[in-house]
């Protein structure tokens, strides 16, 4: 379960990046928008996983 958080923080990370290079016009803002959604995808699907472990496997122990 903690991966997922790691991941859902690197994505978090990944964004900021990204808007660093958008505003240091070291990519265009069609490649950010892209980028940019990419990453949601991947936010949502984090989500999905950290909301929902008994579907991938997990023991939830209460």
């Amino acid at each position: 379960m903690y991966k997922l958080t790691d991941s859902d923080a690197e994505n978090s990370e990944t964004q900021v990046w990204l808007e660093f290079a958008l505003e240091c016009e070291y990519i265009d803002k069609t490649t950010f928008d892209e980028l940019t959604s990419e990453s949601e995808e991947v936010r949502k699907l984090l989500n999905f996983m950290i909301l929902n472990p008994e579907k991938f496997g997990v023991k939830i122990e209460n």
